[in-house]
């Protein structure tokens, strides 16, 4: 093995499976000559190797970085210059991702991390663009005519520290969505983002207008089910007075986002407004007043909030008109739609009617990732419910289907939370389970069902303080929707020994689990204040009985197994701290 320093492109073709789809072998013809025609004269050109081929994707090594940004221009340049007689939904549009690092060379294949970065870059990377890391940025600027935007840091997979991303900007074939014909693409609704209005009479200001626009754009970006157009096309409507009607029909969109920023002094607000383009009815709007005590962390709490807000408000837009959809007129993406609204539901008959949905949307997409993924969900609720006759064998079940759903997508966050899960659950594999979701956390840091089960298995491994944190992001991004951010933020409060908070914390809940009142009743005990420690206790236990949820006898041993069950703890001592406030609260441990 011999270790040296390379400049690696990776690419790979963006809606490739829709490609072979419609023409599987038209598609394979293309790209044949495409690589033939266009690739192979411009690697002699700029002195590139092809290192593998892989499917639609390709791996090739420079010696030079220069040459390598170069390459890469004039390959999205000749690409745009073939696909300009095509159709738009038979374009082959590159994703091109470039990195300058050490790699491990074995045979004629390259390994390590410069291999593994330039690859995590082209999964960035807009249909027709091209994303770069610092390393590169810093040994070609000003070697090269192109102008380099900053994307900031972002998480890369099996990486402790964040990668600072740039993309070449205003590439002439970029594009977020794969057709002109996205308002009717049937695996998801498309949107864009318009430039913030930037109201504070103050023309320098436009960078922090600028900079939230930019930033929701790449936070949408990350939910695999949006099309989200291209900062390129959407910033042409800069400093315009549009009609959004107008704007979605020129884009091709359903949703557009427009907003504005009016920063004075150090107070800042921001306003923002989701509109369905059809009907040009406002789905969601907010506005958001702060204090400008530190600028980007405030930027960042803004963004991430609209960003988890309006993909939820989509998402629910579409589960309406899918709810009205004859029979005959559903697509794949309309049954998952239903399917989720029927898991929403969470009874047994809902589950199962939810099962039967998904499984006739993966019958007219066999490839349909999140349908996978959904139906993933199904089983999770069946192992967690009552009435599974084999908990173990859905569990089983979910990490088949969350394996398929990766090997589809191996960018899906939710594919990944699914095998955190499954991880944890089935294997008992905590290594396994925390890589799996901080991938999905690097994939989407926006979706707060990822903070929701790092925060379990963070409290459950004792790591009580990370719990905590996680509860807070996954508020950050669904303040209206604490119950699923609490929970673990109770019971790890409570093993730091925080028994005041973690009331109050429970006190914020609207739908407690019942389970939670046993963490209340322990809670009062500690603080000693009996009186309602026996009256948490006594309602806890009422409760349970009579909705089934309490073991079926009333004895110290079972007690024990249900707690253990509630709150699977790695290390014994955690469960006998939760046992030593029941005890006290007078429950039977």
């Amino acid at each position: 093995m011999e270790r040296r320093l390379a400049a690696i492109l990776a690419a790979d073709v963006a809606g490739y499976s829709r490609l072979t789809e419609r023409d599987e072998a038209g598609t394979l013809e293309a790209l044949k000559s495409r690589r033939r025609n266009i690739l192979a004269p411009l690697l002699t050109e700029h002195h590139g190797r092809i290192v593998k081929v892989m499917g639609d994707g390709v791996l090739v090594e420079f010696g030079s970085a220069v040459n390598a940004v170069r390459c890469a221009v004039d390959l999205q340049r000749r690409m745009d210059e073939a696909n300009a007689s095509l159709a738009e939904d038979r374009r082959i549009l590159l994703r091109i991702g470039i990195n300058l690092g050490d790699v491990i060379v074995e045979g004629g294949d390259l390994y390590g991390e410069g291999v593994n970065i330039a690859a995590r870059l082209q999964a960035m990377a807009m249909p027709g663009g091209v994303c770069l890391s610092q390393t590169m940025v810093n040994h070609v600027r000003n070697k090269v005519k192109v102008q380099f935007e900053d994307l900031g840091e972002q998480k890369v997979k099996n990486m402790d520290r964040p990668v600072r991303v740039y993309r070449i900007a205003e590439m002439a074939g970029e594009l977020a969505v794969p057709s002109a014909s996205a308002t009717e693409n049937p695996t998801g609704p498309s949107i864009a983002v318009l430039p913030f209005v930037n109201l504070s009479g103050d023309a320098e200001q436009n960078y922090f207008s600028d900079g939230i626009t930019e930033d929701i754009l790449a936070g949408l970006s990350r939910f695999r089910q949006l099309f989200v157009i291209a900062r390129n096309s959407s910033f042409r409507y800069r400093d315009q007075a549009v009609d959004v009607r107008q704007v979605a029909r020129e884009l091709g969109v359903r949703f557009v986002v427009e907003g504005s920023v009016r920063k004075a002094g150090t107070h800042l607000r921001v306003t923002v407004q989701l509109v369905e383009a059809a009907t040009g009815n406002h789905l969601w709007a907010e506005k958001f007043d702060r204090e400008l005590r530190d600028i980007f962390a405030v930027q960042d709490e803004i963004t991430q909030s609209i960003v988890a807000s309006i993909a939820g408000r989509i998402e629910a837009a579409d589960r309406r008109r899918a709810l009205r959809k004859g029979a005959t007129d559903l697509t794949a993406y309309d049954l998952l739609l239903r399917g989720k609204h029927c898991l929403a539901q969470g009874s047994q008959q809902h589950v199962l009617e939810a099962r039967a949905i998904l499984q006739r949307s993966l019958e007219l997409d066999p490839e349909y990732c999140e349908a996978y993924v959904a139906l993933a969900e199904t089983y999770f609720y069946e192992a967690l419910s009552g009435w599974s006759p084999s908990p173990e064998a859905a569990a089983e079940r979910l990490f088949e289907l969350a394996q398929d759903a990766a090997r589809l997508d191996d960018q899906n966050s939710g594919a990944h939370l699914c095998l955190a899960w499954g991880y944890w659950r089935i294997k008992g594999n905590y290594e396994m389970a925390e890589a799996q979701i901080e991938e999905a956390i690097a994939l989407n840091p926006n979706d707060l069902d990822n903070y929701c089960f790092k925060g379990w298995l963070s409290t459950c491994a004792g790591n009580l303080e990370e719990g905590i944190w996680c509860s807070s992001q996954a508020i950050r991004r669904a303040p209206n929707l604490p119950d699923e951010c609490l929970r673990t933020r109770v019971m790890a409060e409570y093993l730091l020994g925080r028994f005041e908070q973690a009331i109050v914390t429970f006190g914020r809940m609207v739908h407690p689990p019942v389970s939670l009142l046993g963490w209340v009743a322990a809670c009062y005990a500690e603080l000693d204040r009996a009186v309602e420690a026996r009256a948490a206790a006594a309602e806890f236990r009422a409760r349970a009985r009579s909705e089934g949820t309490g073991p079926p006898d009333d004895d110290i041993a079972s007690w024990r197994t249900y707690w253990a069950k509630c709150f699977p703890a790695r290390e014994p001592a955690s469960l006998e701290r939760l046992f030593a406030g029941l005890r006290k609260a007078g429950l039977p441990v």
